[in-house]
Protein backbone atom coordinates (compact mmCIF):
# COMPACT_ATOMS: atom_id res chain seq x y z
CA UNK A 1 0.00 0.00 0.00
CA UNK A 2 1.47 3.67 -1.10
CA UNK A 3 2.21 5.70 1.70
CA UNK A 4 0.00 8.85 1.54
CA UNK A 5 -0.80 10.86 4.34
CA UNK A 6 -4.24 12.67 4.12
CA UNK A 7 -4.83 15.66 6.21
CA UNK A 8 -1.66 17.75 5.01
CA UNK A 9 -2.43 21.08 3.47
CA UNK A 10 0.22 21.01 0.44
CA UNK A 11 -0.87 18.73 -2.29
CA UNK A 12 2.94 18.68 -3.66
CA UNK A 13 0.94 17.99 -7.31
CA UNK A 14 2.31 21.83 -9.56
CA UNK A 15 3.04 23.50 -6.45
CA UNK A 16 -0.57 23.71 -5.52
CA UNK A 17 -2.05 24.29 -1.70
CA UNK A 18 -5.10 22.97 -0.87
CA UNK A 19 -6.10 25.89 1.79
CA UNK A 20 -9.12 24.10 4.15
CA UNK A 21 -10.21 22.12 1.52
CA UNK A 22 -12.52 19.08 2.93
CA UNK A 23 -14.61 16.55 0.93
CA UNK A 24 -16.41 13.55 1.57
CA UNK A 25 -14.35 10.85 0.36
CA UNK A 26 -16.65 7.97 -0.69
CA UNK A 27 -15.32 4.26 -1.24
CA UNK A 28 -14.10 4.98 -5.11
CA UNK A 29 -12.20 8.06 -4.24
CA UNK A 30 -10.26 6.17 -1.35
CA UNK A 31 -9.59 3.36 -3.51
CA UNK A 32 -7.98 5.00 -6.61
CA UNK A 33 -5.91 6.99 -4.19
CA UNK A 34 -4.49 3.87 -2.40
CA UNK A 35 -3.64 2.75 -5.78
CA UNK A 36 -2.12 6.07 -6.91
CA UNK A 37 -4.18 6.97 -9.23
CA UNK A 38 -3.01 10.24 -10.71
CA UNK A 39 -6.06 11.94 -10.85
CA UNK A 40 -6.63 12.00 -7.42
CA UNK A 41 -2.94 13.82 -6.63
CA UNK A 42 -4.19 16.84 -6.11
CA UNK A 43 -6.63 15.31 -3.11
CA UNK A 44 -4.24 13.41 -1.46
CA UNK A 45 -3.63 16.26 1.21
CA UNK A 46 -7.25 17.30 1.56
CA UNK A 47 -8.88 16.92 4.60
CA UNK A 48 -11.02 13.79 4.36
CA UNK A 49 -14.53 12.80 5.71
CA UNK A 50 -16.16 9.97 5.50
CA UNK A 51 -18.31 7.38 7.33
CA UNK A 52 -17.84 3.73 9.16
CA UNK A 53 -19.82 1.83 6.23
CA UNK A 54 -17.14 3.71 3.52
CA UNK A 55 -14.02 2.39 6.04
CA UNK A 56 -16.00 -0.93 5.46
CA UNK A 57 -16.21 -1.45 1.85
CA UNK A 58 -12.76 -0.52 1.48
CA UNK A 59 -11.11 -3.31 4.23
CA UNK A 60 -13.37 -5.80 2.94
CA UNK A 61 -11.87 -4.87 -0.69
CA UNK A 62 -8.37 -4.67 0.76
CA UNK A 63 -8.90 -7.76 3.04
CA UNK A 64 -9.99 -10.15 -0.12
CA UNK A 65 -7.60 -8.39 -3.15
CA UNK A 66 -3.96 -7.81 -0.96
CA UNK A 67 -4.79 -9.07 2.48
CA UNK A 68 -5.17 -8.71 6.36
CA UNK A 69 -2.02 -6.73 6.78
CA UNK A 70 -2.35 -4.27 4.15
CA UNK A 71 -6.17 -3.96 5.26
CA UNK A 72 -5.19 -3.48 8.85
CA UNK A 73 -2.87 -0.48 7.66
CA UNK A 74 -5.44 1.02 6.08
CA UNK A 75 -7.49 0.97 9.10
CA UNK A 76 -5.68 2.37 10.95
CA UNK A 77 -4.82 5.35 9.12
CA UNK A 78 -8.15 5.73 7.59
CA UNK A 79 -10.50 5.12 10.69
CA UNK A 80 -10.11 9.36 12.02
CA UNK A 81 -11.75 10.12 9.25
CA UNK A 82 -15.03 8.69 10.24
CA UNK A 83 -18.29 11.03 10.57
CA UNK A 84 -21.24 9.87 12.15
CA UNK A 85 -24.87 10.34 10.62
CA UNK A 86 -28.27 10.22 12.68
CA UNK A 87 -31.99 9.01 11.72
CA UNK A 88 -32.75 12.00 9.62
CA UNK A 89 -29.74 10.89 7.45
CA UNK A 90 -30.85 7.32 6.82
CA UNK A 91 -34.25 8.89 6.01
CA UNK A 92 -33.44 11.51 3.66
CA UNK A 93 -30.58 8.95 2.23
CA UNK A 94 -32.96 7.07 1.31
CA UNK A 95 -35.73 9.30 -0.11
CA UNK A 96 -32.42 10.45 -2.16
CA UNK A 97 -32.05 6.77 -3.70
CA UNK A 98 -35.90 6.29 -4.21
CA UNK A 99 -35.95 9.21 -6.56
CA UNK A 100 -33.19 8.43 -8.08
CA UNK A 101 -33.52 4.37 -8.71
CA UNK A 102 -32.94 4.44 -12.21
CA UNK A 103 -29.70 5.02 -11.15
CA UNK A 104 -27.57 2.07 -9.61
CA UNK A 105 -26.66 4.03 -7.08
CA UNK A 106 -25.67 1.77 -3.26
CA UNK A 107 -27.09 2.30 0.17
CA UNK A 108 -23.22 3.51 1.08
CA UNK A 109 -22.86 6.22 -1.80
CA UNK A 110 -26.27 7.57 -1.29
CA UNK A 111 -25.58 8.17 2.78
CA UNK A 112 -22.05 9.25 1.99
CA UNK A 113 -23.86 12.43 -0.49
CA UNK A 114 -26.13 13.06 1.12
CA UNK A 115 -24.08 13.55 4.70
CA UNK A 116 -21.75 15.56 1.86
CA UNK A 117 -24.74 18.02 1.35
CA UNK A 118 -25.33 18.40 4.85
CA UNK A 119 -22.30 19.41 5.72
CA UNK A 120 -21.54 21.77 2.50
CA UNK A 121 -18.41 19.87 1.66
CA UNK A 122 -18.15 17.94 -1.96
CA UNK A 123 -18.97 14.41 -2.79
CA UNK A 124 -15.53 13.43 -4.36
CA UNK A 125 -16.09 9.79 -6.35
CA UNK A 126 -15.30 8.62 -9.76
CA UNK A 127 -18.16 6.79 -9.59
CA UNK A 128 -20.49 7.25 -13.00
CA UNK A 129 -23.74 7.24 -11.40
CA UNK A 130 -22.82 10.43 -9.72
CA UNK A 131 -21.09 12.85 -12.90
CA UNK A 132 -23.15 15.71 -13.34
CA UNK A 133 -24.90 15.83 -10.27
CA UNK A 134 -24.80 18.86 -7.84
CA UNK A 135 -21.86 18.94 -4.93
CA UNK A 136 -19.66 16.09 -6.46
CA UNK A 137 -16.14 16.48 -7.37
CA UNK A 138 -16.21 14.00 -10.11
CA UNK A 139 -12.46 12.35 -10.58
CA UNK A 140 -11.73 9.21 -13.14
Amino acid sequence: MEEKRAGDKRSGKKGVILMNNVFFFDSYAIVEIIKGNKNYEPFIRADIITTKLNIFEVYYGLLRDVGEKEAEEFLKKYYQFIINFDENMIRESSKFKLNNRKRNLSMVDCIGYILAKKIDIKFLTGDKEFENLPNVEFVK
